[in-house]
């Protein structure tokens, strides 16, 4: 069953936003080549909030996920984001159902 997450990340101002993309895209480029079980990871900017980040993330289930966080580029995301940022909250995910998701990746 799939996993996933969301978290909303709230940088500094403009400028620490746009590192903090920059950072998030260096991380992006490990996963696309790294990571099979990561079937989603989006960083999604909010309308009229220019600071503000949310990324969406679904992983083909809960091991897929702690795979991904011991990976390296994975780990410097983590130990560097704090840098750019006020706050950010995590919202765990269990999915029950839908379209895409788990059930697209079985029928690949």
């Amino acid at each position: 069953m799939g996993f996933g997450l969301v978290v909303r990340f709230v940088a500094h101002d403009a400028t620490a936003a746009q590192a903090f993309d920059v950072l998030a895209e260096d991380a992006l480029n490990g996963i696309r080549v790294k990571e099979p079980g990561t079937l989603v990871y989006v960083n999604h900017a909010v309308a009229d909030e220019p600071c503000v980040r949310v990324f969406y993330e679904l992983y083909a289930d809960r091991e897929a996920f702690e795979e991904h966080e011991r990976q390296p580029h994975v780990r410097r995301f983590l130990a560097e984001r704090g840098q750019y940022l006020d706050s950010f909250e995590v919202t765990f995910l269990d999915e029950i159902s839908g379209k895409g998701g788990s059930a697209a990746q079985a029928l690949q």
